[in-house]
C-alpha cells in the first residue's frame, strides 16, 4: 500500500516528516520557501494522515526502516530529511542508518527523561480525549483567535495564526490517526542513543523557546549529547513551529 505524499519544486530531494497525530499539511507554511531550489516531498507517515498503516511497526526504528525502503522505491537515493517531534526522531534514525544526506530535527522526541516522557504522553492523551468530546463544537470554537489559542496553546507558540480550516484539519488528523496509540506506547522505550553514529551526517537540531510539550531543556540536553551538531533556537516558536514563524523555520531547515 502506498505512502501518500505531495511534491513541490525541483532539485535535491528534501523529505519532510510530521509528528505524532499530525499530517503532511502541517508543513505548508514553509514548503513554498523550501521548494525554491529543492524538490520538497511532504509525506504522511504510515498510520497518519492519508497513509495506511501498511503493517509498519509503529516505532521510530520501524518507521525509519519503512521510509528507507520507500526512498529506494521512489529513486530518491539519500535525500535530505527534516522532521518534527516523532518525525524528528525518525529523521535522526534515518541519519544513523546512513539513509539521509543531512538531517534537521525540530523538537525531536527522545531527549527526555522518564518523567518528561510520561508528561508528554499523558498530556497528549488527555488532549486527544478532550478533543474527541468537543469534536462537534470544534468548527465553532476555532472561528475565533481565542478559541484557537485555547485548543492549541500547548503545541503552537502563536496558535491564533492558524486559520479556522487548518485548525479543524489539525483536530481531524489528531483524532483519526489509526497508529496514534501504538506509536504513543512505543515512545516508552525510545531514548536517543549513540549520537556519534551520526557524525558523518550533517545534523541540525532546532527547538522552540515556547515548546510546552517537549520543553526546551531537552534541546540543551541534545546539545550536550551532540556538541558537534548545529543547534538552532527558534525564538517565540512552540513545539510545532511552522505557523509561528515560517521564515525562521524555513531558514533553519534550508541551512
Amino acid at each position: 500500500m502506498a505512502i501518500v505524499f505531495d511534491t513541490h519544486g525541483s532539485g535535491p530531494p528534501l523529505v519532510l516528516l510530521h509528528g505524532i497525530g499530525s499530517r503532511r499539511g502541517v508543513w505548508d507554511p514553509v514548503v513554498g520557501t523550501l521548494a525554491r531550489d529543492r524538490r520538497v516531498i511532504a509525506l504522511d507517515v504510515p498510520g497518519f494522515g492519508d497513509s495506511p498503516q501498511d503493517g509498519v511497526e509503529p516505532t521510530v526504528a520501524g518507521f525509519a526502516a519503512r521510509l528507507e525502503r520507500w526512498f529506494a522505491e521512489q529513486g530518491l537515493g539519500r535525500p535530505h530529511v527534516a522532521g518534527n517531534s516523532m518525525g524528528g526522531a525518525i529523521a535522526l534514525e534515518l541519519g544513523r542508518r546512513g539513509a539521509a544526506a543531512s538531517v534537521c530535527a525540530i523538537s525531536p522526541a527522545g531527549f527526555w527523561t522518564p518523567r518528561e516522557r510520561v508528561y508528554a504522553q499523558s498530556t497528549l492523551r488527555a488532549s486527544r480525549a478532550l478533543a474527541r468530546r468537543i469534536r462537534p463544537a470544534v468548527p465553532a470554537i476555532t472561528r475565533t483567535a481565542v478559541g484557537r489559542t485555547a485548543l492549541f496553546g500547548q503545541v503552537y507558540g502563536r496558535p491564533w495564526r492558524l486559520s479556522p480550516a487548518e485548525s479543524v484539519a489539525t483536530i481531524d488528523a489528531f483524532l483519526d490517526a489509526p497508529a496514534f496509540e501504538a506509536a504513543m506506547d512505543a515512545f516508552t522505550d525510545h531514548v536517543f542513543r549513540n549520537g556519534d553514529a551520526l557524525r558523518g551526517t550533517p545534523v541540525t537540531v532546532a527547538w522552540g523557546t515556547r515548546d510546552a510539550l517537549l520543553i526546551p531543556r531537552q534541546g540543551r540536553r541534545a546539545q550536550r549529547i551532540m556538541p558537534w551538531a548545529r543547534h538552532v533556537t527558534l525564538r517565540g516558536c512552540g513545539h510545532v513551529p511552522f505557523h509561528d514563524d515560517p521564515p525562521m523555520v524555513a531558514a533553519a531547515i534550508a541551512a
